[in-house]
């Protein structure tokens, strides 16, 4: 892996938009689902559409909608914003794991791409970089044509949610952890560096069964990642 200065080149920029290509049409179904039950939940097809645009989160999108209420009360905005902001509090750690790649790379540069970081762009970007890349065009690339394709696919899946009465009678429901299960395979590195992922898991299934809401969430995020934190790379690679 070069220890050099980052790249930003015209054809890391279109790497990334090839690389992203194999998940564009998960992403495109993910967002399909997030339109249908944004119409469940009685929002506008403008509400919906800027929902996807500017929040672009997939997974905090479809659990705020779980507590969304027609008329939303203050109450329950503030639950949406907490529950949605809880969800993305993993984004401050991939930015960080990011860092000894892009520490080099002006701020006024990174941080706007930051604004389309996901988990998926994320992933392909670590992949490309500890293939030995070090063009971060790619994380740029891959993270716009997906938010492209997650914005613009929102559109439709609201269209044809006026249709479906019942979106768990097609599966639509499963969508998400089908598609965050997907993800998890490129990122296997052996049993061990897995712990962390099994401490979430049953941190979270404990707390949801044992306290009602959505603190499942926070408990897993939070003791995976110190789980993470304590066992570490033994040798001293990227996590």
């Amino acid at each position: 892996m070069s220890d050099a200065m980052p790249q930003f080149t015209r054809a890391g920029f279109l790497l990334g938009v090839r690389l992203s290509l194999p998940i564009l049409p998960g992403i495109a179904a993910f967002a399909l689902a997030y339109g249908t039950v944004a119409v469940q939940k009685g929002l506008t097809l403008a509400e919906a559409a800027v929902m996807s645009a500017l929040v672009y989160a997939g997974a905090s999108q479809l659990v705020g909608l779980e507590i969304w209420t027609t008329p939303l009360t203050p109450a329950a905005a503030v639950a949406v914003v907490g529950v949605v902001a809880a969800i993305n509090l993993r984004l401050i750690l991939m930015g960080a794991a990011l860092r000894p790649w892009l520490g080099g790379v002006p701020a006024r540069q990174v941080y706007p791409a930051l604004g389309i970081l996901t988990d998926a762009n994320w992933v392909i970007a670590l992949r490309y970089r500890a293939e030995g890349g070090n063009d971060w065009a790619v994380l740029v690339g891959s993270g716009l044509v997906i938010w492209m394709v997650w914005a613009g696919a929102a559109i439709p899946g609201y269209l044809f949610g006026a249709l479906v009465a019942d979106p768990r009678r097609w599966g639509l429901d499963l969508m998400m952890p089908a598609f965050f299960v997907a993800m998890l395979v490129p990122l296997w590195r052996g049993p061990r560096r897995s712990l962390p992922w099994i401490v979430s898991g049953v941190v979270s299934l404990a707390t949801a069964e044992l306290v009602a809401g959505y603190w499942f969430i926070v408990t897993g995020a939070v003791t995976g990642s110190l789980a993470g934190a304590i066992l570490g790379p033994r040798d001293g690679g990227d996590a």
